[in-house]
């Protein structure tokens, strides 16, 4: 019994418990560190990939930005792309030429100040135009200034003074016994009557129409090369004359000189967007029989649609 008992027990199983292999740790940590290292390398992976769109989405805006900054400069003869923010693509109200003209056809209201225009960008001279001296015994001088709001006439033109456009682009008034020194030489270009100007005028002693208040009337001719031609005579003493003049979308030039010889006085004005509006002051000096000379003139245009000079009255003291 004994022997087949031991016999029984060493063909019996070993006990799971005592003999069963060991569970496999080392796999499980090798599976867990891997799918560590996989989470660690899809982030890298993000992050280079967010930096690459990152520096992608830098460089468009850098290329826009340098193309915009190629854009900024407008061209100053455009008629559009130029054009100061406020300042309408049609004609403004009440000034003269193509559709806006105002001329016989009816009325319009005054432009914009003058102190309110947009600088050109053109230099102008200055507003003192020196030239060397005339013949011995003649003086010119020319100067400009912005007009008052309200010009009496019969104030500034104590001897002579002659106003254009009262009633159309033929019409004019003189001072009633006045000396008679204005003489309107007449120009190049059809001279057209508008009631736009930005400025007044009146009289008490005008002829045919005696008395005045307020009118903004005035007259103007288009194109390169047009304008008017005035001359006052010499007395052999000093004279000042003051010319009421302007310009729409164009350059004026006001060239002064005397009949006696000697270099003329010049002078210009502009504006490229609107109407803008001068008192020239000329002072001069010559002989009875001699004369100074006005020309008022289109040297420039910056629209195909009536760039122009305007003339408004002129006076002698």
């Amino acid at each position: 019994m004994a022997d087949e008992d031991r016999t029984r027990a060493g063909s019996q199983p070993a006990d799971e418990s005592t003999d069963r292999p060991a569970p496999h740790r080392p796999a499980e940590t090798t599976t867990g560190q891997t799918r560590s290292t996989l989470r660690r390398l899809a982030r890298t992976r993000r992050r280079r990939r967010w930096a690459v769109e990152g520096v992608a989405v830098l460089a468009c805006l850098v290329a826009l930005l340098s193309y915009l900054g190629t854009r900024s400069d407008p061209d100053p003869d455009g008629d559009a792309a130029d054009r100061p923010a406020g300042v309408s693509a049609g004609r403004p109200t009440g000034l003269p030429g193509a559709d806006g003209r105002t001329s016989e056809a009816g009325p319009a209201m005054p432009g914009l100040r003058p102190r309110q225009r947009t600088p050109s960008p053109d230099p102008t001279p200055s507003a003192s135009s020196p030239a060397p001296p005339p013949p011995a015994g003649s003086t010119l001088s020319v100067s400009r200034a912005d007009v008052a709001a309200e010009v009496d006439l019969t104030a500034v033109g104590t001897r002579d003074w002659l106003f254009w456009g009262l009633r159309g682009g033929k019409s004019t008034v003189r001072k009633r016994g006045g000396s008679g020194e204005i003489v309107d030489g007449g120009g190049h270009g059809n001279r057209v009557g508008w009631d736009g100007n930005q400025e007044v005028f009146s009289w008490r002693d005008g002829a045919p129409e005696r008395s005045v208040r307020d009118t903004p009337n005035g007259v103007y001719t288009c194109g390169v090369g047009n304008g008017f031609t005035l001359a006052v005579a010499g007395s052999g003493e000093l004279r000042t004359v003051q010319l009421y003049a302007g310009t729409w979308m164009a350059r004026g030039r006001l060239e002064a000189r005397l009949s006696t010889g000697g270099p003329a006085s010049t002078l210009r004005l502009e504006d490229p967007y609107t109407s803008r509006t001068a008192q020239f002051t000329v002072r001069f000096r010559v002989p009875k029989d001699a004369r100074l000379i006005l020309t008022w003139t289109v040297e420039k245009v910056f629209t195909d649609r009536c760039g122009n000079v305007g003339l408004q009255a002129v006076a002698v003291r």
